[in-house]
């Protein structure tokens, strides 16, 4: 290659920058030595200028340099320090190799923010910072690098908008930006990127509509838009993009499939859960390319067209959950193996090639005619058992042997290989599960040999069953009744500690009875970010048809691929389902021992008086009872008998055998609504018996009120209702006993607790959290009307659960708002309630904003026993706010705490108590903001109900206390006010450079 220049000023710069990354990010020198790295000299030596190709696996780190810049002058032009668990900042160093044209730090360790400096780079035309920790906001300066060919900062947690300034980058033919934490609509200025030729931008919080210039970016070969929070439909442009081979879009509200006619380059095509409506094109069996087509949980009607059975390249084949109808055809292709058509309108007999050993075929809840067969069990309706229960509980080790828990619950071997196409159902006909989906790892089962801490089951957490997509358990032949569905997790995938291969977000939804109960679970998140610590859910579920199903289902959200490839979609360690009722079946499965005919004659003789016996006692009792009620309580039933999931019902004696005749030692507190005890039932479960004291219709609308609205709606962070009693006058509701009692206790009560920042933090998240879901996600909307700390509760771990709806009230999705009487505590309600009473569901966001207040500074937001600036949290708070001295309201018990964390949480607090409703967030924005996953932006001013009202009396905002229960159940102040107007007041290389996933 002729002389060459060693200039010292530059490859001396080089070397040094590179040994001081390496100190700090603890690789030791020793690394690079090995790989033919000089960095005590000339650093383009040796592998650095041999023929060792950058990309191969055993050169890590590595460097190349080019030594054809004129006078013979060497200079670095790559850099790689790949998957060697690197940890720190990026230093300032490495943005003044101006000569880099490729740069590989992925799947590291990397913090803090990605620098401005980058811009420096002017001829970067690769570069990958996947998996890592970086966080901060996109710089806007990569849209410098006008030479890029590669970007990929996909698998961080970055914040914020992508910046415009991307869109210049002209050349750039593959962007990586999924699940990198970037938020907000996709810049116009990307409309300029028509060399782009894949672009994966899954799992972000993008909003607005998918851009329909992305129809101009012809050279487009692979598009991935799942999990984001786009909204509308698939743009109609979309049917330019001829060279399209790979499309995989979810969550979308509503389109069709009539832009897919001319995109015949289509190999895989995903489009699941998108709302899409109308019927399969006629002309899809054209699409001669696919092999694997997913277009299930969609809206989709009419029959399937039989071309698609006979693509001769398709292997998978997903159409599950739509409105299917018409019978499958009676010929199909050799290649095609893995079929999901469960959850349609299906019917007819089965064609012979359904018999095929090496077919995977998913026929659940359709209408087909089966013959005695068991899947007939698994058809619409589940009918074994329907009207003949057999059961009245279950117990499912997922993944794993037989084992019996510490309960003396038997959970059942369930082991069975589920591939991407198929369902089980036990002998017995007990129950049954249903998987589909597909991903690169094959693997369906996990295995641990780890002990868990924290519960006395620590085997049943060893074994997990995993699934790609969909994944659901069936309790078959079941008592109707109320049941506790226990559901155990524990992430055995993930890792812990500082390294990347602990990066990866395993997210999904959970559902029973078709009830969405936690949205976005993540068990590594729940268990605190240990995989050793299991995290169990406990639901209450009405069966009414004498089947129960729990779905775990992967909307698109969480990583994919971290620490490898297929590592995403739902995993469960357990499942288990108990009756809150005394069962009349035996439990057992049906004996196929044959009778004698003596047996026979007998029973037959002595079962017809025995029964005629019984039927007329009954008649008798029921009569008597239906009197004894009428009279009592004519009225009220009839308000009851309008809810329509109806709770468990105790009997009066039950109750006060478990209070011990409501002893005043088991006496825990004494609210609005009467005398609250503490019990124990005959089963072991401690309850907290809640007594309405008098007889007022006031307090019977809120019994109902109450019932109807915790009956409707299950979450782990609502307080469980167990059931209610009514006996003639006396109404009881019986809840679950929280052991540390009320928030407004814990943070500032005589007996308060020393609550650490991080327990803090996760109160409020679950507080965001359990609010978000009654607004909108449960079923039903529900706007809870007394959000306050006394109506926080707190389990043994310090879950927090909300309580006390007897003030809840339903909301109509089409209206604005709702005028009614005012109700709620003075100090958490919202001004336009107070003062006009319009309500929505904005009123609890502004109560959150108090109660959030309240947990950082651990002060009531009215203390009248406070230094004068001090008195009203709220006012305090902005006065903070306004002088940038913030933490100055963080309680001073708190030796240790986040501030960042703290300063997003006070903006998010005075976001939530805005004066305009409008003004204020959504509660599912507000868990966004919170958890980091969004930045915490909107415009806030000084509310105008401090400006122009006076605080003299400190009774305005003081709040109502003295009839707060500390009960471990629900602590009730009713102290209402009335409409009113104050009088000053007058207006209201590219893929093998990064790897797959990367």
């Amino acid at each position: 290659m002729g002389k060459r220049r060693f200039e010292d000023e530059d490859l001396d710069h080089a070397a040094r920058v590179i040994h001081a990354m390496f100190s700090q990010w603890g690789i030791p020198e020793s690394a690079a030595t090995a790989r033919g790295w000089n960095l005590s000299g000339d650093p383009c030596t040796g592998a650095a200028v041999d023929s060792t190709n950058f990309n191969d696996g055993n050169y890590n780190p590595g460097i190349k340099c080019n030594c054809n810049f004129p006078n013979s002058t060497c200079h670095i032009t790559a850099l790689k320090l790949y998957a060697l668990d690197a940890r720190g900042t990026i230093p300032e160093g490495l943005w003044t190799l101006f000569n880099l044209t490729i740069l590989n730090l992925a799947q590291n360790y990397l913090t803090g923010p990605l620098s401005p400096s980058i811009g420096n780079l002017t001829r970067m035309q690769y570069i990958t910072i996947s998996i890592n920790a970086l966080s901060g906001q996109v710089p806007r300066e990569i849209g410098q690098l006008t030479d890029l060919r590669l970007l990929s900062f996909s698998g961080n947690n970055f914040n914020g908008s992508l910046p415009p300034e991307i869109g210049n980058l002209r050349e750039l033919q593959q962007i990586y930006i999924d699940s990198s934490g970037v938020t907000g609509e996709i810049p116009p200025s990307f409309a300029n990127l028509r060399n782009l030729q894949t672009v994966w931008a899954s799992d972000n919080g993008f909003t607005g509509r998918i851009p329909d210039f992305i129809g101009n970016w012809s050279q487009l070969q692979a598009l991935r838009f799942e999990g984001n929070s786009f909204e509308g439909s698939i743009p109609s442009s979309f049917s330019r993009l001829a060279s399209l081979q790979e499309l995989r879009i979810s969550g979308l509200s509503n389109g069709n499939l009539d832009f897919i006619h001319n995109l015949k380059s289509l190999s895989v095509l995903m489009l699941r859960n998108n709302k899409l409506s109308g019927s399969i094109p006629n002309d899809i069996g054209e699409h001669v390319n696919l092999t694997l087509l997913d277009l299930s949980f969609n809206n989709l009607s009419g029959e399937i067209p039989r071309g698609l059975f006979n693509l001769s390249q398709m292997s998978f084949l997903f159409l599950g959950n739509n409105s299917l109808t018409g019978t499958l055809p009676n010929a199909k292709s050799t290649t095609l193996r893995n079929i999901d058509l469960s959850y349609n309108e299906l019917s007819g007999t089965l064609p012979s090639w359904v018999i095929d050993q090496t077919l995977q075929l998913n026929i659940v809840a359709n209408n087909f005619t089966l013959n005695n067969s068991g899947l007939n069990c698994l058809q619409r309706g589940f009918p074994c058992g329907r009207g003949s229960p057999i059961y009245s509980d279950f117990g499912i080790n997922c993944g794993g042997p037989r084992i019996t828990s510490s309960s003396r619950l038997v959970h059942e071997q369930e082991n069975e290989s589920l591939g991407p196409a198929t369902y089980y159902l036990t002998p017995e006909r007990r129950w049954g599960v249903s998987n589909v989906g597909r991903r690169d790892n094959p693997a369906d089962i996990v295995s641990s040999q780890r002990q868990f801490t924290n519960t006395l089951d620590s085997e049943l957490y060893q074994t997990a069953r995993l699934s790609a997509g969909s994944l659901r358990y069936y309790g078959l032949g079941l008592e109707n009744g109320n049941y506790t569905v226990k559901l155990r997790f524990a992430e055995i995938e993930i890792e812990d500690g500082l390294t990347w291969r602990s990066l990866g977000r395993r997210v999904f939804d959970i559902y029973v009875q078709g009830n969405m109960v936690i949205q976005d679970f993540d068990i590594k998140r729940e268990a605190g970010g240990a995989s050793n610590r299991p995290v169990t859910r406990e639901v209450i579920v009405e069966v009414s048809n004498n089947y129960l199903e729990v779905h775990l289902f992967w909307s698109g959200k969480g990583t994919c691929c971290i620490p490898t490839q297929g590592t995403f979609g739902p995993l469960i360690s357990a499942i288990s389902a108990t009756p809150n009722f005394i069962p009349s079946v035996s439990k057992n499965p049906p004996s196929n021992k044959k009778k004698n005919n003596t047996g026979l004659i007998v029973a037959g003789i002595l079962v017809p008086i025995v029964v005629v016996s019984f039927l007329v006692l009954l008649a008798l009792y029921i009569l008597r009872q239906r009197r004894k009620k009428k009279n009592n309580d004519d009225n009220y039933d009839e308000e009851f008998l309008g809810i329509e999931a109806r709770p468990y019902t105790f009997s009066y004696e039950e109750l006060r055998d478990a209070t011990n005749d409501f002893s005043p030692a088991n006496k825990l507190g004494e609210g609005g609504f009467g005398p609250v005890y503490k019990g124990t039932l005959a089963d072991g479960r401690v309850i907290a018996v809640k007594q309405l004291s008098i007889a007022s219709q006031h307090g019977r609308s809120q019994f109902v009120a109450e019932i109807a609205t915790i009956s409707a709606v299950q979450h782990r962070n609502l307080v469980k209702l167990y059931g209610c009693c009514i006996d003639g006058a006396k109404r009881l509701l019986v809840y679950e006993y929280l052991e540390n009692k009320s928030l407004d206790q814990a943070l500032f009560g005589s007996n308060k607790l020393s609550l650490t920042w991080s327990t803090r933090f996760d109160i409020l998240m679950g507080l965001a959290r359990g609010l978000a879901y009654l607004h909108e996600e449960s079923r039903i909307r529900i706007i809870h009307r007394d959000v306050k700390s006394s109506n926080v509760l707190l389990d043994s771990d310090m879950n927090p659960k909300i309580s006390d709806f007897g003030l809840a009230k339903l909301y109509d999705d089409k209206k604005t708002h709702m005028s009614t009487r005012v109700a709620g505590t003075i100090g958490y309600l919202a001004p336009e309630y107070a003062m006009l009473g319009h309500l929505t569901e904005k009123a609890d966001v502004f109560g959150f904003g108090v109660v959030a207040l309240e947990i950082i500074s651990g002060r009531s937001n009215s203390d009248s026993f406070s230094e004068d600036e001090k008195i009203h949290l709220l006012e305090w708070s902005w006065n903070l706010h306004e002088g940038n001295r913030e933490l100055e309201l963080v309680d001073e018990e708190l030796s240790e705490f986040d501030e960042n964390e703290v300063k997003r949480v006070i903006k998010v607090a005075l976001l939530c108590t805005q004066t305009s409703p409008t003004s204020r967030p959504s509660m599912s924005r507000v868990v966004a903001m919170i958890s980091g996953d969004i930045e915490a932006s909107g415009d806030i001013t000084r509310p105008e109900y401090l400006t122009r009202l006076k605080f003299d009396d400190a009774s305005i905002f003081k709040s109502s206390v003295q009839n707060s229960v500390s009960d471990g159940v629900t602590s009730t102040s009713n102290s209402t006010v009335s409409p009113c107007t104050p009088n000053d007041i007058s207006r209201p290389m590219l893929s093998e450079l990064i790897g797959e996933g990367r």
